[in-house]
């Protein structure tokens, strides 16, 4: 998959992964989005490891669906880390 392919799909994962995750996101819309990049990036990789699938194909169902979750243990992350910071 080439990297305008793998960046489309990163950032329609990383909507998905928005709309499943219940409550609002740290850093807002775009962050959000490049959130989920990093974790198709992510899912790809896991996907790989462990179950040895190739991810050449865009439209692919395994594809999609390391890619979003990988998008969603990205971002429930961030949240852990950044959305419960309080200010005084």
């Amino acid at each position: 998959m080439g990297f305008w392919a793998f960046l489309i799909l990163g950032l329609i994962a990383g909507v998905i992964a928005r709309i499943v995750i219940p409550g609002k996101q740290p850093g807002g819309f775009w962050v959000t989005l490049l959130l989920g990049v990093l974790g198709a990036m992510l899912g790809g990789w896991l996907g790989g490891l462990i179950f040895n699938i190739s991810f050449s194909e865009f439209w692919s169902w395994s594809t999609w669906l390391f890619a979003v979750i990988g998008a969603i243990i990205v971002i429930l992350v961030a949240q852990a880390i950044f959305g419960r910071r309080k200010t005084a």
